[in-house]
């Protein structure tokens, strides 16, 4: 939307692919505490060139967001249906309605959405057919991926990832992953206040990336932003975008604090 507020930059070298920081509000905020937080990003500062920055707001505040967010950050919804175009689907808001709004990225995939609220969670074959939806539509998805924590403690992280990999790579093409980030996201450190050491997050990562190279492409495993979204904050930022394999994050509650300009800032 225009009349958005300019956002400010400052300069920092380019690595071997631009980070990517991603916010996600979750079901959280009245009006009044979007304009403040609104108002705390857009005086937060300047954005590092080699870093991209994107914020995930529930449906209902999109519209305030995106007349009065700086222009420098994105707007991503957290959802969309898996219906192609706009019809009887109560409830629903799909693809190209978000995409009318202005919205460029949306947040698919998540943990949160693959366990359900008190009803069915959303299967791979259901995310990855929205995930299609979406990039067809014009739209750009973080993937969420990820293992729970008994999966880790049973040694078959890389199983579950693979397996919710496979379900997308079986629809996407080459030129749709060019659209998607893969946002992963440890189930068990997620707003628990565990974090996966950044070795333990590099190692995931890094396998991640040879999965897709030997079932993808390696052009497109070269080229993929991995981000790591299990509890990162100022703290631990550093540490985490440091590896060479995490190419930033899906940030919860440090996304509705200051807090989150300190993870902004803090790509190598």
């Amino acid at each position: 939307m225009s009349g958005r507020p300019a956002g400010s930059s400052v300069e920092k070298a380019m690595g071997a692919r631009k980070y990517i920081i991603g916010g996600n509000w979750k079901c959280n905020g009245t009006v009044a505490d979007v304009k403040a937080l609104v108002k705390t990003l857009n005086e937060c500062g300047p954005i590092p060139t080699n870093t991209e920055v994107v914020v995930g707001v529930p449906f209902i505040h999109i519209p305030l967001v995106l007349s009065t967010l700086r222009s420098d950050i994105e707007v991503a919804a957290q959802n969309c249906g898996v219906n192609a175009k706009a019809g009887a689907y109560t409830g629903e808001i799909c693809a190209s309605q978000l995409l009318d709004l202005g919205v460029t990225w949306v947040i698919l995939g998540h943990s949160e959405r693959r366990e359900g609220f008190e009803m069915a969670g959303e299967s791979s074959d259901l995310v990855a057919k929205k995930v299609k939806i979406a990039v067809d539509a014009g739209l750009k998805v973080q993937f969420c991926i990820g293992e729970k924590k008994e999966e880790r403690e049973a040694g078959i992280t890389m199983k579950v990832c693979a397996e919710q990999l496979e379900a997308a790579s079986k629809v996407l093409s080459e030129d749709d992953w060019a659209k998607t980030t893969i946002a992963y996201e440890p189930v068990w450190a997620i707003g628990t206040g565990l974090t996966a050491t950044p070795e333990m997050a590099e190692e995931t990562h890094k396998d991640i990336r040879e999965w897709m190279s030997k079932n993808v492409s390696e052009a497109v495993a070269s080229a993929i932003r991995i981000q790591y979204g299990g509890s990162m904050k100022g703290a631990n930022a550093e540490g985490l975008l440091a590896k060479p394999n995490i190419d930033g994050g899906l940030i919860g509650g440090a996304s509705l604090k200051p807090d989150f300009f300190n993870i902004v800032n803090a790509a190598p």
